[in-house]
């Protein structure tokens, strides 16, 4: 039924649809063990400071937090060679990704977004009233040529997850940096980098040079995936000093709370070494668990982030809904045109090792039922996330 008054652009919206929950599917299916790694989750997180700053925090819980974010600006402009006033701070990557929207797009403009990539963007896109131009991917690679092909003088944001979701891959820096030569002097690139801890840095372009040298670049950070942080909503973008200003006016005050901003310094300062240790079991579980995948017979892309994406013989939906059925929620990525590819979170290894035997025992019995012998349930594409 439509709601009188709303506006058409929030009519053509999508709703969000996010991954079942633990809780979610122990009462669905009477499961008592499930292992969650279809959202890209830090398994290791919270640390054990970011705890300690969290739960005393709580006692001023009834106070709004410092509106200039001073301490952890302090540390993140540090961190990545820029000054505070190139910092600013937000409710999650998703709050500076909305404030995104609001700065950069207007009705009839055009936005580029890769065809394979985080939904969101195309969201915020349309509730600004934006023309999406969809731009086809280089197999599972974001296709730069294509992006730069496709830039008019309407175009005015430039949508690029950096290493990319859903596929983990990174652009080459020097392709990115020389695609700032094709674009009007009025269009920006959002460059979301919510997995770029996990890349060598070599891989990744020099944001603070680029911001130094006025480029139109708004780099978009997070404290959910590296730093354990995802259900503490904090994120956090670099840019121009001006640009930074606009941010912080069109974003709500105190759009970060309390105890996401005392978690944020502890894992900056005090966390460190334990944020480094998890990183460093990530990086060694993906390779492992990328080996296991290919000695199935999966084809693996490389990946640049905390999970895998892995291609398969089988329509992606139903293997997911018999991971499901075996207590293990993975993504299917049959959403965004990868009709047998799924999305895994690297968990610990004990989370990776009930994947892997799950999946060995779904592939035989989905086999038997190609070949005749058995039967699996029929399921669609779901959205992409």
């Amino acid at each position: 039924m439509t709601v009188k008054g709303l506006r058409p652009e929030v009519l053509s919206m999508e709703t969000y649809v996010p991954g079942k929950t633990i809780e979610e599917v122990r009462r669905e299916l009477g499961l008592e063990r499930v292992v969650k790694l279809g959202s890209n989750e830090n398994p290791y997180g919270p640390f054990p400071k970011a705890l300690e700053a969290m739960m005393k925090e709580l006692a001023e819980a009834n106070r709004y937090p410092d509106i200039a974010f001073e301490e952890i600006k302090g540390l993140l402009a540090k961190l990545h060679g820029v000054t505070k006033k190139n910092i600013a701070i937000a409710r999650g990557a998703e709050g500076m990704l909305q404030a995104m929207g609001k700065c950069f797009s207007s009705p009839g403009d055009e936005v580029l977004i890769p065809s394979a990539t985080y939904g969101l963007y195309r969201e915020i896109s349309r509730l600004m009233g934006a023309k999406v131009v969809n731009i086809p991917m280089n197999g599972y690679s974001t296709d730069m040529k294509g992006i730069a092909n496709a830039v008019t003088d309407r175009t005015k944001l430039v949508w690029i997850c950096n290493p990319n979701n859903p596929t983990g891959t990174v652009i080459d820096p020097e392709s990115l940096e020389k695609f700032f030569m094709a674009l009007p002097e009025d269009a920006w690139v959002v460059l979301d980098e919510a997995y770029a801890e996990f890349a060598s840095p070599e891989e990744l372009p020099d944001r603070a040079r680029l911001i130094s040298e006025g480029k139109n670049l708004v780099s978009v950070r997070t404290f959910s995936k590296a730093y354990g942080l995802a259900g503490a909503r904090l994120g956090y973008g670099m840019a121009r000093e001006e640009v930074v200003t606009a941010i912080d006016t069109v974003s709500e005050p105190f759009n970060a709370n309390r105890l996401g901003i005392a978690a944020g310094v502890a894992v900056l300062t005090r966390d460190r070494e334990a944020c480094e240790r998890a990183r460093a079991l990530i990086l060694t579980e993906r390779e492992r668990v990328s080996q296991h995948l290919q000695a199935m017979g999966m084809s693996v892309v490389p990946s640049r982030t905390n999970f895998i994406f892995f291609d398969t013989p089988f329509h992606a939906e139903n293997l997911a809904e018999e991971l499901l059925y075996r207590g293990v929620i993975v993504r299917p990525c049959g959403g965004w045109g990868y009709q047998g590819a799924i999305r895994v979170t690297v968990g610990t290894e004990e989370e990776n090792d009930i994947f892997l035997a799950a999946l060995k025992e779904t592939v035989e019995t989905m086999r038997e039922k190609d070949s005749g012998t058995g039967s699996h349930r029929e399921v669609e594409d779901g959205p992409v996330r």
